[in-house]
């Protein structure tokens, strides 16, 4: 073969070459990888729990699993769950919002603020998509700190503000606003639980929730749902004797059940209360 017909036989093969690499939907440029996901570890099975969203204390002998605020600091030895009030405004944070954000506290027609009015809390607006990117963005921000600092877990509070809301946002709003956090949350390699909210069940592996916090199951006859739906990750805190002792002859054996005063106290106050299966 003369050697102009071998540089143009060269020529050939390299053209089909790089047809090939063209079409396999290759790049001959370096490709940066994304980060892998940080693991997220749902709460362990078994062992006491305690529920310390007004101030932490040293935790029982036995308590493995501890939920704090997220203004606090993590329980040392335990798993830590974050408390973060994700759909409604804390009163001491009211007027924070008030001058950041006034347009996503959720208004009735003559203008006033909704209000939680068990808690007095503003319930934030949940309405539209675009007023939901911009909760998630704030309440984001405080999930990053609760990595941060250590918790292993988020427990978005309030889930259920919509039926507080007078017809205003509807449980699509509650659902599409959640699945927003667990995103963060999982992002920041925190599990997430759903809090209360029996009606959204049905809506959990879309929304991604990892495992449940809830109040008052035995006395509202919801603790069977919340198995059913989240086996061996259920954390129950009853307020009356009458519903603990339920939650424990019942399903103590299926989910871990603490009993707390309703203001959620600390040791040494009056009215404190705390016991466990």
């Amino acid at each position: 073969m003369r050697t102009s017909d071998r540089v143009a036989a060269a020529l050939a093969m390299a053209a089909v070459a790089t047809v090939a690499l063209l079409a396999g939907g290759c790049s001959p440029e370096p490709t940066t990888k994304t980060p892998p996901r940080p693991a997220v570890e749902p709460p362990p099975t078994g062992g006491a729990f305690d529920y310390q969203i007004t101030e932490g204390y040293p935790p029982a002998d036995g308590v493995r699993v501890v939920a704090r605020d997220r203004r606090d600091r993590p329980a040392p030895g335990a798993y830590s769950i974050c408390y973060v009030n994700a759909f409604q405004a804390q009163p001491d944070e009211l007027a924070w919002w008030r001058r950041n954000h006034p347009d996503l506290l959720l208004r009735d027609e003559q203008g006033s603020l909704v209000i939680d009015r068990d808690w007095d809390e503003a319930l934030l607006d949940l309405s539209t998509a675009a007023k939901r990117g911009r909760v998630a963005t704030v309440v984001g921000g405080w999930t990053d700190g609760c990595a941060s600092n250590g918790f292993q877990a988020v427990e978005f509070d309030n889930l259920d503000s919509y039926s507080r809301s007078g017809g205003r946002l509807t449980q699509e709003h509650a659902a599409d606003m959640a699945r927003l956090l667990v995103r963060r949350a999982h992002l920041r390699g925190l599990a997430a639980a759903q809090k209360n909210t029996v009606e959204l069940l049905d809506r959990r592996s879309r929304i991604g929730f990892d495992f449940a916090v809830v109040e008052d199951c035995a006395r509202y006859r919801e603790c069977g749902a919340y198995l059913d739906a989240y086996p061996g990750r259920v954390l129950d805190v009853e307020y009356r004797t009458v519903d603990f002792r339920r939650a424990c002859d019942t399903w103590g054996e299926r989910l871990a059940v603490v009993q707390r005063d309703l203001a959620v106290s600390t040791p040494g106050d009056p009215g404190y209360v705390h016991r466990s299966c």
